[in-house]
């Protein structure tokens, strides 16, 4: 069956969206994890997803034009299928069609609701639980960072939302006093429903939290100033550094989005926003020689202590599960019982790893760890096996000559993959600085969904912990994930001697609808070459 796929709201203020470049054309296979489209929203030009497999059967928006949320941007189903009445239709799928009587009821509910609705007070903002993906449907929010009655700044962020995702920011893109709360922390609401309220102090807003009904149109708010560069202008993104000191950069999206466009590194900009947040205007404003010093670190909060239980007495503890955990166990699931999984194992010695790494790291400002040459090993390996770098679906096999490499990072709720685009492309410091940034974004829970997407291959490293050897569960739609034990020291034959050596466990857990296991055996082989003579991945 045709499915609709309709212009997303990425943000709040977002009313409308242009289709900057269609990366698909009529009649290509989709698969779900593939992108569609550059769409330019308010805020910045961002990829768009599909959630969807099948052919693409229709384009409702050409490249350069725009649309509003919510218009018909294309129509994913079956080769062949007939959707000129879904394209007839607009921009929503048919409705069944409505009874005379349920017609008049529906104007008499319309004409009886407030007039605040339609015409709210001057300066009176309503702000909606917002769309941040093409599957969300419904937001929690993880936490208010303002209270009835606080001033709000445009840039201020007003709560952390979760959503299928992840937990982002919700950023204010209005000015005001916050006069109302519709959703409080740990609640979880539609798309839509009424967030909250912001205007001027004092105004009389009783009857709209009331009256309010989801999908009325609020207020306009002001439209943030869109960044644009045409391809030819476009200054390629800068990878940001991560902070000495190991604390977050707060910045807005938009300005994380032009200090990359710059090259402006954002740990040499002084914030003026709220608690030294960086805002669009320090970006625009930022001068390098008044890069200030970064700060000295600051300890973490200590964990909370577990509850104290007497001998002998039973107790337990009931925990929510979050979205993230659902949306875990529901795609973990879904991969081990639908992909026929086998393992490949292999030890790798590190001798040369480790000195090699010993001499890289001396050069000053330099820091790479083993994860990060492993990374590196393995996407110039994907190079040379692109069948590892491969996705299945029903009707093709896809596979992939860019190599876009997720890194597995445990977090409070449980596991997120933040992806590094074009790893083969990286040198070990530029991965090394990217996976602490993502990684360190990861657990304070601030990466954007499109830092999470694209993926090509995954890599799992839980040798920190001391585990010598374990097998994954592959991250679909991928068709292989590697996992990366500790080092170990012990007794190796080295020429036939028996002397002390430094080795690893690697193991491959692979797909075999798609990577059968001479194949995945020669890439572990080539792996292996690469990490133990590292000088190998300069050539």
């Amino acid at each position: 069956m045709a499915t609709i796929i309709t212009m997303p709201r990425l943000s709040d203020t977002m009313t409308e969206g242009t289709v900057a470049t269609w990366l698909k054309k009529v009649g290509d296979k989709i698969s779900e994890g593939d992108i569609l489209a550059e769409i330019e929203t308010d805020k910045a030009t961002m990829e768009f997803e599909s959630f969807n497999e099948g052919t693409l059967l229709y384009i409702g928006i050409p490249e350069g034009e725009t649309a509003p949320v919510d218009s018909l941007l294309a129509i994913i189903g079956n080769e062949g299928e007939d959707v000129s009445a879904l394209i007839a239709g607009g921009s929503a799928p048919t409705t069944p069609t409505e009874t005379p009587a349920a017609t008049e009821t529906k104007k008499e509910e319309v004409a009886s609701a407030p007039a605040a609705i339609a015409a709210l007070p001057k300066g009176v903002i309503v702000v909606t639980m917002p769309r941040l993906s093409d599957t969300m449907t419904e937001g929690t929010v993880a936490t208010w960072l303002k209270k009835v009655g606080d001033k709000v700044s445009e840039g201020d962020i007003l709560a952390e939302i979760e959503t299928d995702k992840a937990t982002m920011e919700f950023e204010s893109f209005n000015e005001g006093t916050l006069l109302y709360i519709g959703i409080q922390e740990g609640n979880t609401a539609p798309v839509d429903s009424l967030l909250a309220i912001i205007g001027p102090e004092g105004t009389d807003i009783s009857g709209i939290a009331d009256n309010y009904v989801a999908g009325d149109a609020p207020q306009a708010a002001p439209v943030a100033e869109v960044t644009k560069s045409t391809p030819a202008e476009a200054a390629a993104p800068v990878a940001q550094e991560a902070p000495a000191d190991g604390k977050r950069i707060l910045a807005s999206p938009l300005a994380k989005k032009i200090a990359s466009d710059k090259g402006i590194q954002l740990t040499q900009v002084k914030g003026s926003g709220e608690n030294g947040r960086i805002v669009k205007s320090d970006i625009e404003n930022f001068s390098p020689a008044a890069a200030p010093q970064t700060a000295a670190a600051t300890k973490t909060e200590a964990a909370a202590a577990t509850p104290y239980v007497p001998a002998g007495q039973i107790a337990t503890e009931e925990i929510k599960n979050s979205t993230m955990r659902k949306i875990i166990a529901k795609r973990l699931a879904e991969s081990l019982f639908t992909a026929p999984h086998y393992n490949l194992v292999i030890e790798v010695t590190m001798d040369e790893a480790m000195k090699s790494r010993a001499i890289i790291n001396s050069v000053p400002d330099t820091k790479v760890s083993f994860n990060d040459m492993v990374i590196k090993a393995s996407a110039l390996a994907l190079k040379k096996h692109p069948k590892i770098n491969s996705q299945w679906s029903a009707d093709a096999i896809t596979i992939n000559y860019h190599v876009n490499i997720g890194v597995a990072v445990a977090v409070e709720d449980g596991l997120v993959v933040p992806v590094l685009p074009f790893t083969d492309g990286m040198s070990l410091s530029q991965i090394g600085t990217s996976v602490r940034d993502l990684a360190g974004r990861a657990k304070n829970k601030k990466l954007l969904p499109s830092e999470m997407e694209g993926s090509t291959f995954t890599i799992s490293n839980l040798g920190m912990f001391g585990i010598t050897e374990f097998n994954s569960i592959i991250n679909q739609p991928n068709s292989a994930i590697l996992s990366v034990g500790a080092i170990v020291e012990k007794p190796v034959v080295k020429n036939g001697q028996i002397v002390v050596g430094n080795t690893m466990m690697l193991s491959l857990a692979c797909d075999h609808r798609t990577i059968d296991g001479a194949t995945g055996a020669q890439f572990l082989q080539t792996l292996k070459q690469f990490i133990e003579n590292p000088v190998t991945m300069l050539a």
